[in-house]
Formats: structure tokens, C-alpha cells, sequence
């Protein structure tokens, strides 16, 4: 499942293409037609994405929310456009460009009511602006955080608590604190969560900037190690995230994997003790 920077940059990507312009709205799978038919021909007036879920704002028409899940799929294009594939959901038009998306787990048309009450139930997001008051603060997190007896790693995960986090984020900025993923929520110091959110604050802006995830400090990089780069589909040179077995880059014990909160839990036991 796409993370919380793969969102905002599709946010910001349909910005770049459609926003201020009419756009030609269509679903050729036909389970999005009747709002489609609504959209047709409006304006796009803005983006904006909160944690996994992607908001297009046809003003007085109402908000496109995406969701992606597992499945979902965006694909961008250029002229000359190709006729669509009975599978994509939703096409977005343009003269010199088009967007397909195939597989989301949502794509609905909703009134602004039905956008707030969404943002009202997740967490805050290390990606929107300080203070939003869409998306809450890291204070909000932590007072749901500090009274948790559920692991901090199964609360990482949790998008009513913290919005946009994965499990690649989830895995790595706790390896870079040092943090034993099975450790209560009620366990950890205040410090910690202010040093966590903080981090994922400039990693997932960084994730943004450059479309992939690279979690690893400048002493740990193929190049200052003298190592290959990691090849993994995700991208990015991480710690701990698929490296079961391997051996850490900082105290080379063998990189640990097991099941927690319905994902594959990545950790080293040697730099993340409780």
C-alpha cells in the first residue's frame, strides 16, 4: 500500500497537470459514471491529500476522494491520450494530458461535510503544515500514544492515531531511534515521540521531494560503507525494511522479521533493545 509521501505527491502531481483548468471526467469501467458525469467539463480547483487519502476539489461539485488500498494505481500520460482500459475507474482529461486510475479502494464524489468528518477520524499527518486544523497536532497523537498499552510498532500503523505512516516508515524511524518495536505506547517518554515525529516530519518531506523512501544517514550510504545499493521494488536504502537475516549496517546483527498488527514487522535486536 502506497505510504503517506506517495499521496502527497500525487496531490501535487494533479495539481501540476489540471488544477485551474476544465476538465473532461469519465469512468470506463462505469462504477464511477454517474459522478463522473456530474465532474465532466468542471474545473479543478484544488488538491490536497491527508495520510493515504487523495482530495480533488471540483469547487461546488464537490470533492473526488481516492484511496488507494493494496491495488489501487494512478498512471499519468501525454498526448496523443489512448483509449482507456475497461479497468481504469476514473480518466482525467486535458488537452496534452490524462490520468488513469485503476483498482482504488475508494473513489467517491463527496460533499465538503463528508470530507471533514474523513479528516476528523485520522490522525494527524507529518506531511501537512504545522497547526492545520484538519489534521490535528502531534499532541493529539501522543495523548492516545502515552496511554496505550498496544505496542508503539501497532500504533505507528494505526491511521486514527498517526496518519500516513506504513510499514516502511513505521519499521525504519523506529530503528533510527533505537526503539524496541514491541514496546508499549505508554512506555515511551515524551522525548522520544517529539524526536519520532520529527523524523518522520523530514523523511516523508524527503520522500516527497524525491518519489522514493532513503532512511539511512550519510555514514551508512552504499558509498561511505563501501557496499551495493540495496535493490527492493520500493526503492531507497533503508535498515531494516526487507532485510530479514541481513546483517545490520550499524552493529551487524542479523535483521529480525515477524507479524504484528496484520504486517511483517522489521527490526534489528542488537540497536533496538527494550
Amino acid at each position: 500500500m502506497p505510504e503517506g509521501h506517495t499521496i502527497h505527491r500525487l496531490a501535487a502531481d494533479h495539481r501540476d497537470r489540471f488544477a485551474g483548468r476544465p476538465v473532461r471526467v469519465s469512468s470506463p469501467q462505469g462504477k464511477f459514471s454517474d459522478a463522473a458525469a456530474l465532474l465532466d467539463g468542471g474545473t479543478l480547483h484544488e488538491t490536497e491529500a491527508h495520510g493515504k487519502h487523495l482530495f480533488l476539489g471540483f469547487g461546488g461539485r464537490g470533492w473526488v476522494h481516492i484511496h488507494l488500498g493494496l491495488f489501487g494505481r494512478v498512471d499519468f500520460g501525454t498526448s496523443p491520450m489512448p483509449p482507456p482500459l475497461d479497468t481504469v475507474r476514473l480518466r482525467l482529461a486535458v488537452p496534452g494530458a490524462f490520468m488513469d486510475l485503476r483498482g482504488p479502494t475508494a473513489c467517491a464524489l463527496i460533499t465538503e461535510a463528508e470530507k471533514t468528518a474523513i479528516h476528523d477520524r485520522l490522525g494527524p499527518d507529518p506531511l501537512r503544515p504545522p497547526g492545520d486544523p484538519l489534521s490535528g497536532s502531534p499532541d493529539r497523537a501522543w495523548e492516545r500514544i502515552s496511554r496505550s498499552r498496544t505496542t508503539v510498532a501497532a500504533l505507528l500503523l494505526d491511521q486514527k492515531i498517526v496518519a500516513g505512516v506504513g510499514n516502511v516508515y513505521r519499521a525504519e524511524v523506529l530503528f533510527r531511534h533505537g526503539i524496541d518495536p514491541y514496546r508499549a505506547g505508554r512506555e515511551l517518554r515524551r522525548a522520544e515521540w517529539d524526536a519520532i515525529w520529527a523524523d518522520l516530519v523530514e523523511l516523508m518531506h524527503e520522500g516527497v521531494r524525491h518519489n522514493r523512501i532513503d532512511t539511512v544517514r550519510p555514514e551508512h550510504t552504499p558509498e561511505a560503507m563501501g557496499r551495493a545499493p540495496r535493490v527492493d521494488d520500493h526503492g531507497g536504502e533503508v535498515y531494516v525494511y526487507r532485510r530479514t537475516n541481513l546483517p545490520c549496517h550499524v552493529c551487524a546483527t542479523p535483521v529480525r522479521t515477524a507479524g504484528l498488527a496484520a504486517r511483517n514487522l522489521f527490526w534489528c535486536p542488537g540497536c533496538q533493545r527494550l
